[in-house]
């Protein structure tokens, strides 16, 4: 793997940088950040991991993102596009953007409007397996207007038309980078994936996969007095408590991101003095997904986890709604995340106009009512308490999930609820720069989903969900002509989900996207594909001495860090 030499670091970009843009970067020297899920990709067109995602953010960057109030602001754009402006056509079939004057990428190249077209080639080529093509949809061709400009151009009215370019989840790429990594080559791509050129604060000096990344100021970045730091390490691995204690307790550590932890526990070791914790809610549920396919290791890969083999237990609603049915949600609260915690009955617990109640039924533990429904399915208890049916199939279940000391609590709660009702579960836990990384290769990634059940957490930027929903529309599903990326990894389809997802896109006024938007969540919730457990808040800790960071559910944890700065 090529590495990048000692000559990039901190004295090269001085010596690139004009004198005058020195006075102030830089001068805060070094930034220490921990994320116990370690970084695999530099490039989150290749990985929906939030990690990698937030780690990319630190370098790409998009047109327009959220900041911590939830609101979209330009970032390498001038300026919002709205109908109002002029930059978004009165049909809502097109949205014109226009670059920042004198944008540089970090090689000191220009960034032009070809880089912004080439972006959304590379995202919507059919055998890229781009993880983020559900901000891509309806999008019919990206027009290079000039240098500066381009305009965007869908295939029906799109009111709310920021899916490209804005967002963590949709930054720019560099085309004269990227050229050749198109389609099936793009994870062949080592060094432009894990050495991206860049807008953003920094520039990635090396890069070790599941481990540390070392990262130096851009010298060209747009602001010569920023970012306040010279250089950076993002450290990955370990676990969520010792990346607490890191900041809290010893002060090795600056930002440690995602403080899953029990509220206890989080409060005594931000005793230590050394690091306070921050929180907000936004729209983070950790849920468990069901496999609507076979995943059994006997099929071919191209076959396994297909529409073409239905799973053989999960298929029928009535064994996915015992699941839910038999789960404490408000206990699962309390043991884990107490007051940065919330039961949850839907995948879109926020803003509130999204949020439906027609799923609340799921915030009591009704472990009767599931043995009724499993009684119903022909499911009878077997002698040694768990249920086999008229062929002779044991209910049980494979049921993974990350490692991590909060989720092993849930998975061992819920495999005792379950058993209750007659369900056996096989618990499995997975390092979390595997189950959360892109490798097409690995068999435990959750996209490739090779189990039957498997937890986690996931969230939409910004308020509005529409690209969040369209990830369980038909054909988005991970398969091995897509390098395993996609995002409908329950491999749903359902055409009239699809139809009203359609009705969602061209939809302006607030109250109905609000309505269609909580129609989506309950066909989902009343399917049983996602059950959702409970609605997280962020946490996550910053050094008493670390000044600028505003935590922002709404968009990458990391979005402002080049305004972080030392307090003293």
């Amino acid at each position: 793997m090529k590495r990048r030499s000692a000559l990039y670091g901190a004295a090269a970009a001085l010596a690139l940088a004009p004198m005058a843009a020195w006075a102030d970067r830089g001068e805060d020297g070094h930034l220490n950040i921990i994320y116990w899920q370690a970084p695999s990709i530099m490039n989150p067109y290749l990985s929906g991991g939030t990690k990698d995602v937030e780690a990319s953010s630190l370098v790409i960057e998009p047109l327009a993102r959220y900041n911590q109030d939830g609101e979209l602001v330009a970032w390498l754009a001038e300026e919002i596009p709205t109908v109002e402006n002029g930059g978004v056509a009165e049909d809502l079939t097109s949205i014109t953007w226009r670059l920042r004057e004198g944008l540089l990428w970090s090689d000191g190249s220009p960034v032009t409007s070809a880089d912004i077209a080439f972006t959304a080639q590379y995202c919507m080529h059919p055998e890229g397996g781009c993880a983020q093509a559900a901000r891509y949809q309806d999008v019919e061709n990206v027009e290079v207007v000039d240098e500066r400009t381009v305009t965007v151009h869908f295939s029906v009215p799109k009111p709310v038309p920021y899916g490209p370019f804005v967002s963590a989840q949709s930054p720019i790429l560099q085309a004269a980078q990227f050229a050749d990594c198109l389609g099936a080559r793009a994870p062949e791509c080592t060094e432009a994936n894990f050495y991206p050129i860049g807008t953003g604060g920094f520039r990635v000096v090396d890069f070790r996969p599941n481990d540390v990344i070392q990262m130096e100021a851009n010298p060209n970045y747009r602001d010569p007095a920023l970012p306040h730091f010279a250089t950076l390490t993002l450290k990955g691995g370990g676990d969520a408590a010792s990346a607490g204690r890191a900041v809290m307790e010893t002060g090795e550590m600056d930002y440690a991101w995602n403080l899953q932890l029990a509220p206890d526990v989080i409060a005594t070791m931000a005793q230590g003095g050394r690091g306070v914790p921050v929180s907000a809610f936004g729209t983070l549920v950790e849920r468990i997904e069901m496999n609507l396919t076979d995943p059994s290791p006997d099929l071919p890969p191209e076959t396994r986890s297909t529409r073409a083999h239905p799973h053989p237990v999960l298929s029928d609603i009535r064994v996915r709604q015992a699941l839910s049915m038999a789960i404490d949600r408000e206990l699962l609260v309390e043991i884990g995340y107490g007051q940065a915690g919330r039961p949850t009955c839907n995948l879109v617990p926020a803003p509130p106009i999204f949020a439906s109640t027609a799923n609340d039924a799921c915030l009591v533990q009704d472990l009767d009512g599931a043995r009724a429904l499993l009684d119903e399915a022909g499911w009878t208890v077997g002698g040694d308490g768990i249920r086999v049916n008229a062929d002779g199939r044991r209910l049980v279940l494979d049921y993974q999930t990350s490692t991590n000391a909060v989720r092993q609590d849930f998975q061992a709660l819920i495999q005792q609820w379950w058993r209750e009702i007659g369900v056996e579960a096989n618990l499995r836990n997975i390092n979390s720069s595997v189950f959360f990384g892109g490798d097409p290769g690995s068999p435990d990634t959750f996209q490739k989903f090779y189990a039957d059940v498997e937890m986690y957490a996931n969230n939409f930027n910004g308020t509005d969900p529409e690209s969040y929903l369209g990830a369980y529309r038909c054909g988005v599903e991970p398969r091995p002509e897509t390098q395993w990326q996609g995002e409908n990894i329950n491999r749903f389809c359902d055409p009239a989900y699809d139809e009203l997802h359609l009705q969602l896109a061209q939809t302006a006024s607030i109250e109905e996207r609000g309505r269609i938007g909580r129609e989506l969540n309950d066909i989902l919730m009343q399917n049983y594909v996602i059950v959702p457990l409970v609605d997280r808040g962020r946490v996550s800790a910053h050094s008493v001495t670390l000044g600028g960071v505003l935590l922002n559910t709404w968009d990458s944890e990391l979005w402002n860090v080049a305004d972080w700065h030392r307090t003293e």
